[in-house]
Formats: structure tokens, C-alpha cells, sequence
């Protein structure tokens, strides 16, 4: 992710923020990628904190427009969380979106959310025809830890969650080509098998004892569907770490170049390497203060084919190139 100038005076701004270190309002202008001071603000501002700019005075930005259900406002905390969760929605849309995804010009359906607090019964998270339902509540820290420990998981965070739940959405975009799906079976084996039977037997039998040989995650290699959604996912991880690291004006021996842009890399092997890279030193940092590894996955060279495969269709598959 950028960091954004300040348009109304001295300093930088983060992509989350509402107001300038003075405390003068701003919002984020996802068209521009670029803050503006005085625009009409996105009709949740004050609900959920939302800091993207609207079309029109009391309408709603590009990405709250997108959520059809909203959690309940009875259940505990589900406003605060809904509120992480859609900012965590922002992020993941905004770095898809220098791909030209769900962008004006991206001539293509753009997804729809659910947004659904917990009660007593857990809500089911993924993906269907266009449709991504989310868990708000998976924001929850101790939530979110009992989940990732009780599925053995080294990474689970809400900008996680929306980017592999996105990724099936984009492979359902994707899938109306036909040189896509043949290029995708080729790659990832055929969707076409049974899903729930497939997902079943990944969980009563467990991954197989080679998965870390051709899957980035255990999960993975449940079904080509979920491989897909993984490795888009960790794709995006990648890229945005690299963006984030030169957007921070932090330097290493591993970026190409002063200018480099990872978002406009078009040799895969070449980001994948060098984002892989950075988080070994990032990692080490997070070391120096007791933290988990900030990307705890090693990648197999299956895993880095996968990740190039779906570089070469995120760069191009939203104008359809």
C-alpha cells in the first residue's frame, strides 16, 4: 500500500485515515489514489468510519456500495466489527484495483457482500456466483486466535479472509474464458471434481504427507478451487508487501530499482522473488520482539508456477486483455 500526501498541508497520510495530523477531514478518492480534502464523504463516515469519498452528498463510496447486507445491530460488537472488517474490504479492493479490478473501467460484474455478525451459530465465510459472505466477527483477536489454532493455521487476519474469498469471486469472473479454464485445469487439476466430498476427506484425512512440495497451505490442496483461492491470495500478499516496503521508503539489495513499482512488475518470477526475499528480513525483525513471522510459508517451486500463473491473469483478466 502508498503513502498518500497531504493536500492540504505538510506530512503524509495513511490509507486509513479520516482527518490530517492538524485534524483537518480528508477522504480517499479510490479513483485518483490520492486523498482530497473536501468531498462529498461516503454516507458511513460517521456509522463505520468509512474514509473513501461518495459520488454524491449522502450516497455510498465504491466499496460500502458493494455490501447488500449489513450485520444485525443487536448482536454484540457487531457494528465495531463490521467497521474493521469493511476497512479491511478498502485495503484488498484498493490493491486489486492497480490491477484495474472493480475499477470504472473494468467492465466486469463486481462482487457482492454479505456482512454478517455471529450469534450463537458461526457463519460460514466464502464465495457463490458473485456473492462473498464474511464473519465480521472474525475481527475478534481471541476469536480470530481459537479458530487459527484450533485449524492449525500459521496466518489467519480479516484482510486474509477478503483477499481468498475474493479470489474465488475472480476465478468465477475469470472461469466465463474458456482459454482460461484450460490453462487453469492445466495448472491446478480440474474444479469440476466433487467439492463437499473433496473437502470432507481433506478434513476426517488430512492433507497429504507431500503437500508443502506443490501447495502454499494444507488447506490448499483440499481442491483446485481452494489452491486457487490460496494462491491468489498469497499473491496479493506478496505484492502488497513489496509495495508497502518501497512505499515506506525502506531499501534493500533485493528491489530492482529506486522506482520499482511491484504492482506494474510484469516478470512474476522476478516479484515473487524479491517480495520472498523482503519477508526474511521482515520476519527477522518481528523476531527482535518476541512476534510470529510475518509471512510463515515457504515456497516450493510448484507453489511460486502457481503464483506466475495467477500473476499473468490478475495483470491482464480485468480489461479482459
Amino acid at each position: 500500500m502508498r503513502v498518500f500526501a497531504n493536500p492540504v498541508g505538510a506530512g503524509t497520510l495513511w490509507f486509513d485515515n479520516l482527518a490530517t495530523a492538524d485534524g483537518i477531514p480528508v477522504a480517499y478518492d479510490p479513483q485518483a489514489r490520492a486523498f482530497v480534502p473536501s468531498p462529498p464523504y461516503c454516507a458511513n463516515r460517521d456509522r463505520i468510519g468509512c474514509n473513501w469519498i461518495a459520488p454524491e452528498a449522502g450516497a455510498f463510496c465504491r466499496s460500502c456500495a458493494m455490501t447488500q447486507l449489513a450485520p444485525d445491530p443487536s448482536i454484540a460488537n457487531a457494528i465495531p466489527n463490521w467497521a474493521q472488517t469493511e476497512a479491511a474490504k478498502r485495503w484488498v479492493l484498493d490493491n486489486l484495483g492497480r490491477w484495474h479490478w472493480f475499477r470504472p473501467e473494468d467492465p466486469g460484474a463486481r462482487p457482492v457482500f454479505h456482512m454478517l455478525a455471529e450469534g450463537p451459530t458461526p457463519v460460514s465465510m466464502g464465495h457463490a456466483e458473485g456473492v462473498v459472505t464474511i464473519s465480521v466477527a472474525e475481527v475478534d483477536p481471541i476469536l480470530l486466535t481459537t479458530r487459527r489454532e484450533a485449524l492449525q493455521e500459521p496466518y489467519r487476519t480479516m484482510i486474509g479472509h477478503m483477499r481468498h474469498e475474493i479470489a474465488h469471486m475472480l476465478w468465477w469472473r475469470l472461469s466465463l474464458r474458456q482459454d482460461f479454464l484450460d490453462a487453469f485445469r492445466n495448472k491446478f487439476g480440474d474444479e469440476r471434481m466433487d467439492y463437499q466430498l473433496s473437502l470432507r476427506s481433506h478434513y476426517e484425512n488430512g492433507p497429504p504427507a507431500d503437500w508443502k512440495q506443490y501447495y502454499l497451505t494444507s488447506y490448499a490442496s483440499a481442491h483446485p478451487h481452494e489452491d486457487w483461492a490460496e494462491t491468489t491470495a498469497h499473491l496479493l500478499h506478496l505484492t502488497d508487501i513489496a509495495d508497502s516496503f518501497v512505499a515506506t521508503g525502506l531499501s534493500s539489495r533485493q528491489i530492482p530499482d529506486s522506482g520499482w513499482d511491484p504492482y506494474s512488475e510484469p516478470d512474476a518470477e522476478r516479484l515473487i522473488h524479491t517480495a520472498a526475499m523482503l519477508t526474511v528480513g521482515v520476519n527477522h525483525v518481528n523476531r527482535s520482539m518476541g512476534l510470529s513471522d510475518l509471512y510463515p510459508f515457504v515456497l516450493s517451486n510448484h507453489a511460486r508456477q502457481k503464483l506466475a500463473f495467477v500473476h499473468g491473469w490478475l495483470r491482464r483478466g480485468a480489461l479482459g486483455l
